[in-house]
């Protein structure tokens, strides 16, 4: 299965050089890494980056982290993907723009 991380571009340039994460601010500040479902990616753009410009969604795949990645109860009481350790950059399976058409970003048609 795959999860999403979106990225703010100094974040992913940081993950690029040190060649893992322990993920944005708000990361840090709960002492694990967010990710989102393909269907719950869209309204965590919504609601924590609303209006920004130049963000990078990443694919990870679930299987490759293991028994570090729980599933906590969050926004609504649904499950969401926690990483409890840093993400390595060789884990992200791939990355594409988020651009902002019309206020919202546009999500890949083809996310699974």
């Amino acid at each position: 299965m795959l999860i999403y991380k979106i990225f703010r571009a100094p974040e992913w340039a940081e993950l690029e050089l040190a060649g893992e994460t322990r993920g944005a601010p708000v990361d840090l500040a709960d002492g694990f890494i967010h990710f989102s479902t393909a269907e719950q990616a869209r309204e965590t753009a919504a609601k924590h980056f609303a209006g920004e410009d130049g963000l990078l969604l990443a694919a990870i795949d679930t299987e490759a982290l293991g028994g570090d990645l729980k599933w906590e109860p969050a926004r609504g009481g649904q499950l969401f993907p926690h990483l409890h350790r840093p993400l390595k950059r060789e884990e992200v399976l791939w990355t594409t723009k988020l651009p902002l058409a019309g206020g919202r970003h546009e999500f890949p048609k083809d996310m699974t």
